[in-house]
């Protein structure tokens, strides 16, 4: 677990999926004068050169924020997660990308609380030194799975937890189960954001059906998006994918996420076969 690094993958279909959705849950939390409280469980860097090694390695940023970054007329939704990318870069060239507390920085007032887990220590280091003295922030070198019994509920009794593992560990998705349980028994209005990978595992294939069981009792249901972009490799393997499953999402995601995904699907898609899925439970009124 502590040798995965997201600096790899930074800026790649996966993680546009994810920080548009992520995107759109701050704004809407945000709509509220009550503060409301961020917990990332698994917070990375907070931010990465997309020139640096790791990057350039693979070059997934290519075939992602990259496709996005010179489109013209975007939807109000994919147009507002592309500028803040911008604004991450300051204005200039894309050489930086934004992790899920780098968007967070930009998106919750002072009054908002943010809890940033984090177990590798150097991007624990570049995490402290970027957000360490934001007030109303904490940045911990430990487990955010097992974070989430001390951070729920939350002080205002409003907030949202970002769960993304690097999913290098087959328990991982048992654990994402057992996080969201803890999340929904301890904080049962609050919205949980789970992404997860498309590869060709069982665990992966089974675990938005277990999402939505563990769901099935959240006040506001549940909303579930996938974007499939490639094949993988020869043999079928390799990120073809991924997933967020929101629990208790904003009313107006569905409607948003309708309008842009066959867009970001025409965008990012790398075969004839790509395409997405899009579906909600309304949850108990």
């Amino acid at each position: 677990m502590l040798a995965y690094r997201h600096a790899f993958h930074a800026g790649n279909h996966a993680d546009v999926l994810k920080h548009l959705v992520l995107t759109q849950v701050l704004r809407y939390m945000g709509e509220k004068d009550k503060p409301y409280t961020l917990v990332d469980t698994h917070a990375g860097a907070g931010g990465y050169a997309l020139a640096g090694r790791y990057a350039q390695k693979r070059g997934e940023f290519e075939t992602g924020i990259g496709r996005l970054w010179d489109q013209a007329d975007l939807p109000a939704a994919l147009a507002d997660y592309v500028a803040l990318v911008r604004q991450f870069n300051g204005g200039g060239a894309l050489e930086q990308y934004p992790g899920s507390p780098g968007l967070a920085q930009m998106l919750l007032r002072p009054t908002d609380r943010l809890s940033l887990y984090e177990l590798h220590p150097t991007d624990n280091r570049i995490l402290e030194s970027f957000l360490g003295q934001r007030p109303h922030t904490k940045v911990l070198m430990s487990d955010g799975f097992a974070g989430l019994q001390k951070e729920l509920p939350p002080p205002s009794r409003r907030g949202a937890v970002l769960i993304d593992p690097s999913y290098e560990l087959k328990t991982d998705y048992a654990k994402v189960v057992g996080a969201v349980r803890e999340c929904l028994s301890r904080f049962a209005q609050g919205t949980v954001m789970v992404w997860y990978p498309q590869v060709q595992i069982v665990e992966a294939a089974q675990l938005p059906k277990r999402l939505m069981a563990a769901a099935k009792e959240a006040p506001k249901g549940w909303l579930h998006v996938t974007l499939h972009v490639h094949r993988g490799d020869g043999d079928g393997f390799g990120l073809h994918g991924s997933g967020m499953f929101v629990i208790n999402p904003p009313f107006v995601l569905h409607d948003t996420l309708a309008v842009l995904m066959p867009l970001l699907t025409e965008l990012l898609g790398q075969y004839e076969g790509a395409r997405f899925t899009l579906e909600q439970d309304l949850g108990r009124g």
